[in-house]
């Protein structure tokens, strides 16, 4: 019986890459820029600023490519460069985020709306629509998986800051999804 070569096609790529193989990065790129593009876009709501982001961090983990460490996916490992290097744009913007005391997390916790059936693109452009301070804490808790705490640490902003602005990131979600669909 034949045996399975059960090694990862993109691993042999990032070996590639590895060795100074540029049309390796070439097919790193193409696997992977529509994906941090979008991700970046999801953080920046800017189109210029993502792909600036995006050439930024690929050529960040092109250089880097020797410290790559295989037990990660470089799916992940991008990812998080775009995410870091998305971060770094927003911290240069000083003006987006009010503090918000602890306590005003608390008012009103969880919105209470029930389970609409809502068309993926409406839910795009609603994210797309929300004030920046909140689509980008949205963005980190809900798409990317960052905790409050992460998210505080990146923006340095406090833990109820970060929690304010995504309850209310919620709040408005639900609102602009109903104005849209009505």
């Amino acid at each position: 019986m034949p045996v399975k070569n059960n090694i990862d096609p993109v691993s042999l790529i990032v070996n590639r890459g590895k060795s100074g193989n540029r049309q390796a990065f070439n097919e790193l790129y193409t696997l992977y820029s529509k994906a941090m593009f979008s991700v970046s876009m999801r953080i920046l709501n800017d189109r210029n600023e993502a792909e600036d982001v995006l050439q930024e961090g690929f050529l960040q983990a092109f250089r880097n490519i020797k410290d790559f460490d295989e037990r990660v996916s470089f799916g992940s490992w991008i990812k998080k460069i775009i995410i870091n290097r998305s971060i770094d744009v927003i911290r240069k913007q000083k003006h987006i985020f009010q503090p918000l005391d602890d306590a005003d997390y608390f008012e009103n916790e969880e919105p209470t709306e029930d389970y609409m059936d809502y068309d993926v693109n409406v839910v795009k452009d609603s994210i797309q629509a929300l004030p920046h301070g909140y689509r980008i804490v949205l963005s980190l808790y809900l798409l990317e998986n960052f905790t409050h705490k992460e998210i505080a640490l990146q923006l340095n902003i406090s833990e109820g800051t970060s929690k304010s602005q995504y309850n209310r990131a919620k709040k408005k979600l639900i609102n602009l999804i109903k104005e849209k669909q009505s």
